[in-house]
């Protein structure tokens, strides 16, 4: 049975809402940030960096977000979460799940904890603002990219709407969180509505506002 490590609302929610979108059955381990458990010596035999999620399927232990999000779509691609591989439409699929790990994921990092990007104290809250800067200006383009499209792909739900999903709840307390730009707060609300996401939100116990 599949396994997740995961703590609310953090990278863990992407994985997470996908096995309630795919269906199957598997089990969830409370890695509490509270204790500092992702430090713990048990945790990093499974994810030496520390970080949260890790999936384990079978002998198989993955960290990194996205690869466990491809694993997903590659082991049942019967729910549909991918399109075809080798088709244009793939294409575009990894383009994204690319994009989003690589830019707004990763520049989180200096918003959330800017004084890991500084040697000097006094820079931290100007690190910050840099950060929060480059955060609008890539979910500007994303807004462009998507346009007046229901999802990423198109007319096509994916994996990777609900990446952004969680990348948009991470900027939730921005002063211009990504749902201030309507074609994305659309998208959030379409992705908010489905029975997998409400169910794995309701699971981790995530209060509104959601994104």
């Amino acid at each position: 049975m599949l396994a997740l490590y995961y703590y609310p609302g953090n990278a863990s929610l992407l994985p997470h809402m996908m096995m309630r979108e795919v269906g199957v059955p598997f089990e969830m381990h409370l890695v509490d940030r509270g204790k500092n458990a992702q430090k713990s010596a048990q945790y990093l035999k499974l994810n030496p960096n520390g970080r949260i999620p890790v999936l384990v399927d079978g002998d198989l232990v993955l960290f990194e977000t996205v690869a466990i999000a491809l694993h997903l779509v590659d082991k049942f691609p019967q729910a549909g979460l991918a399109p075809e591989v080798g088709t244009r439409e793939r294409a575009e699929f990894y383009k994204w799940m690319v994009h989003l790990t690589n830019t707004p994921q990763a520049e989180y990092r200096a918003w959330f904890y800017p004084h890991e990007h500084v040697s000097d104290e006094a820079a931290v809250s100007a690190a910050k603002k840099a950060a929060e800067q480059r955060l609008y200006r890539m979910f500007d383009i994303i807004s462009e990219q998507l346009g007046d499209r229901t999802w990423l792909l198109g007319d096509r739900f994916s994996a990777a709407d609900l990446f952004l999903f969680m990348l948009m709840r991470w900027g939730r307390g921005m002063p211009r969180p990504p749902r201030m730009l309507s074609n994305l707060n659309a998208l959030g609300e379409r992705v908010l509505a489905r029975r997998a996401v409400q169910e794995a939100l309701r699971v981790e116990e995530i209060q509104p506002p959601f994104f």
